[in-house]
């Protein structure tokens, strides 16, 4: 029986030929987003998100609700903006979803952001009497389980004083108004400005 030679390789051989595998490049770039991410999004966004994957150069991303995944869609472009600038991983597209929040997060979450969140303005402590929301398989049925469960949230809530929308009270001792209102204003100012 012969035995053929076999060629050592050194350890750091052996890391950097790992290091150049498509791979384990993909990882890397995705670690980068994950270290990068609250800086790019704020710290109340990334409380409630959590980058999941690069797949074809789109960036998914979790969301804690699905109100979160429809206002982020409306700062796409400005985030992959951003992300670009500041990593060149050539992402095209982002896509939120809730689909994976409650799955193991690959990355702990910042504790800052998690304190970020339960002093922000617009928080709303969840009423320990307010009924959960119900799974159901009917749309119909969860619209109005939805329905219900938001407007016995609401209905203890101050007004707005310009909209009289209900409005968390954070708000009004931040802006004097609700969130909506105080966007709206604040638009009027730049753009007076410009």
């Amino acid at each position: 029986m012969v035995m053929k030679a076999m060629a050592m390789k050194s350890l750091q051989q052996v890391l950097g030929g790992l290091d150049h595998q498509e791979s384990w490049k993909g990882r890397r770039q995705f670690q980068q987003l994950l270290l990068c991410w609250g800086e790019v999004v704020g710290v109340a966004v990334a409380a409630q998100t959590r980058p999941i994957a690069i797949q074809r150069k789109a960036l998914s991303v979790a969301t804690s609700s699905s109100a979160w995944a429809q206002n982020l869609v409306f700062e796409r472009h400005r985030i992959l903006e951003k992300l670009n600038d500041r990593l060149a991983l050539g992402i095209t597209d982002i896509r939120f979803s809730t689909a994976q929040w409650h799955t193991q997060s690959l990355a702990p979450e910042p504790p800052e952001s998690v304190t970020v969140w339960k002093n922000h303005p617009s928080r709303l402590v969840p009423d320990q009497a307010a009924a959960p929301l119900q799974n159901s398989a009917d749309p119909q049925s969860a619209f109005r389980d939805w329905a219900r469960t938001m407007r016995s949230r609401a209905q203890d809530l101050p007004l707005c004083p310009d909209c009289q929308c209900p409005t968390p009270a954070g708000e009004l001792e931040r802006w004097s108004v609700c969130s909506l209102c105080a966007a709206k204003e604040f638009g009027r100012g730049t753009r007076d400005r410009a």
